[in-house]
């Protein structure tokens, strides 16, 4: 890989580091294919149980997509940029958890980002924010389709239509931070959590993330159906076996992801 996206293992959790310091972080086409490639391997690496993404430095998660690559691009030219797999979809369906450390700015295609991870873990000194506006542009990598769902269609508009940012006490307010802490803190508090999540059971942590995120897009009805069938799946599994001997007999259980 190169080294725009750096991998390091803490116990069963993978922490991959934006690693563009002096660009607060930009997404290039560069980061989103070494992103790519890197999850591409985690989703197969079985001593590896959920995957916490952050930004290297003191002042940014990702500041947005590299505008530099923008210029003189045409209509044809940008749509094949965003050719398949994209890396929010990738990220919004990749089978284990992940979770963004939220250091510094958090804006446009970072807000994206940040979105399509399953939780969001920020500093207090995180700033978010939609400025696509400000470029003529609208957000292009799921924001005017996932900020809706986490933060209502009012709160929403408000972000994208002036591009302002906001603090992460406001985020965590309106819902789009999970989780504040104080910034020197962020690291230990965001690993903490993600190693507790690493330790439960691969396949039930896969299914119960595919139950959540369906309902984003089924009908309540249609969601609780899809979660009942999923649950019943659930007893064909080794581990909720387990988990349920474990239980009884009053000892950890030891999940085999089966």
């Amino acid at each position: 890989m190169a080294d725009t996206v750096l991998r390091e293992d803490e116990g069963r959790v993978a922490v991959l580091t934006i690693h563009r310091p002096d660009k607060l972080n930009a997404l290039s086409q560069q980061v989103r294919d070494d992103m790519l490639g890197h999850l591409a391997a985690i989703e197969t690496d079985d001593s590896i149980g959920a995957v916490v993404i952050t930004g290297a430095g003191e002042k940014s998660f990702v500041a947005g997509a590299d505008i530099s690559e923008f210029d003189g691009r045409s209509p044809m030219d940008q749509r094949h940029a965003m050719r398949s797999p994209r890396i929010f979809d990738v990220m919004a369906e990749f089978p284990k958890p992940v979770i963004a450390m939220i250091n510094g700015f958090c804006l446009g295609g970072g807000c994206e980002m940040a979105m399509s991870c399953d939780l969001r873990v920020a500093s207090e000194k995180a700033r978010f924010g939609q400025p696509e506006i400000n470029l003529g542009l609208i957000p292009g990598g799921g924001g005017t389709q996932r900020l809706p769902r986490l933060v209502g269609t009012g709160q929403a508009m408000r972000l994208i239509l002036t591009g302002d940012m906001i603090g992460a006490a406001e985020a965590k307010e309106i819902g789009l931070a999970d989780r504040v802490f104080a910034h020197d803190e962020l690291r230990a508090k965001t690993l903490e959590l993600a190693a507790k999540i690493a330790s439960k059971s691969p396949i039930t942590l896969k299914v119960a993330k595919q139950a959540v995120r369906a309902s984003e897009q089924l009908p309540l009805a249609d969601g609780i159906s899809y979660e009942r069938d999923l649950f019943c799946l659930c007893f064909s599994t080794e581990d909720m076996a387990e988990g349920v001997k474990a239980f009884l007999g009053k000892r950890p259980a030891e999940w085999k992801g089966r």
